[in-house]
């Protein structure tokens, strides 16, 4: 099934800024106003970045700073896609929409259940995980004390619990359960969780990860390796490859991870370059320092 792809996105143009930022600046009547508080004003015309075109699998990299995840919320926000954590929009961030230009292929609509995927989404969720956990943890407390109670209780009178209404048979039930279960067993029965993931941080963030991306979406993820161990950003980068490959998922990623920067076919952005351009992977500086770090450890890892 040939799907609609995100082709090309392109934003305003230096002309652009500065004709706007002159009429802003002389309707502001506040002496406060600031023509280099206006984000995401002003960053990308330095980089002469004016357009970029996609693949299936298309990498912004930079460092810290170099403009890669407001690059990808300025798409995100133009695209209107779904995203779970709230977005602290400038009063600028609209008026940069407006200039914003972008092609899609096929239909011209996006793929459905399209969506961005933020640190903050995972963060969210790790947080509601926690938050269900505890509640569980809870729950299981007060199922050890009612059979705790119903066990001595029983010990104690060594009398059959009596039904004397028709209101009574809940209780009858759980107090036979409660006979003949260990309590373990008797609460495992009880708390309605079949499954309860003590998974770490990285784990759960992985999780995520596989369930949110949505086979045939256009999916943007900013910085994905966050929480995730070496080799659980290896794994996620095989499963990204696997799903642009197979499941006709479109990936806009940035990071500056190795892992994600290998992603075969990947067309990788250097945000750090003036202009930004294309390079491969191992020309980037971020992964020429890993190199040359192990390469400098090399007898370290023979001996």
């Amino acid at each position: 099934m040939n799907r609609s792809r995100l082709r090309s996105f392109t934003l305003p143009t230096r002309l652009d800024e500065d004709e706007f930022l002159f009429r802003k600046d002389r309707k502001q009547d506040m002496a406060c106003y600031d023509t280099t508080n206006v984000y995401p004003f002003n960053i990308f015309p330095a980089k002469e970045l004016s357009e970029l075109e996609f693949g299936p699998v298309t990498v912004l990299y930079g460092g810290n700073g170099s403009g890669k995840s407001t690059l990808l919320n300025v798409i995100a926000e133009k695209l209107g896609l779904a995203r779970r954590a709230l977005f602290n929009r400038t009063p600028s961030f609209a008026d940069y929409l407006r200039f914003c230009r972008y092609e899609i292929s096929g239909s011209g609509k996006l793929p459905p259940d399209s969506r961005i995927i933020t640190s903050d989404d995972v963060f969210d969720s790790l947080l509601d995980h926690r938050a269900f956990n505890e509640g569980v943890e809870n729950r299981r407390e007060e199922l050890f004390e009612e059979w705790s109670e119903m066990m001595t209780r029983h010990a104690r009178t060594g009398e059959s619990f009596r039904l004397s209404s028709l209101e009574d048979l809940d209780e009858l039930s759980r107090h036979n359960r409660a006979r003949s279960k260990t309590r373990s067993a008797y609460t495992q029965d009880n708390l309605r969780v079949h499954e309860i993931r003590g998974a770490s941080n990285g784990e759960s963030a992985f999780r995520y990860f596989v369930e949110h991306i949505a086979d045939g979406s256009l999916t943007l993820l900013d910085e994905p390796e966050n929480s995730l161990s070496a080799a659980l950003q290896e794994q996620l980068a095989g499963h990204l490859a696997d799903s642009a490959r197979f499941y006709d998922v479109q990936l806009v990623i940035a990071t500056h991870s190795p892992f994600m920067l290998a992603i075969p076919g990947a067309r990788v952005y250097d945000l750090d370059s003036v202009p930004v351009c294309e390079r491969p992977w191992t020309d980037l500086p971020n992964v020429r320092v890993w190199h040359d770090f192990f390469k400098a450890h090399e007898r370290e890892f023979d001996s």
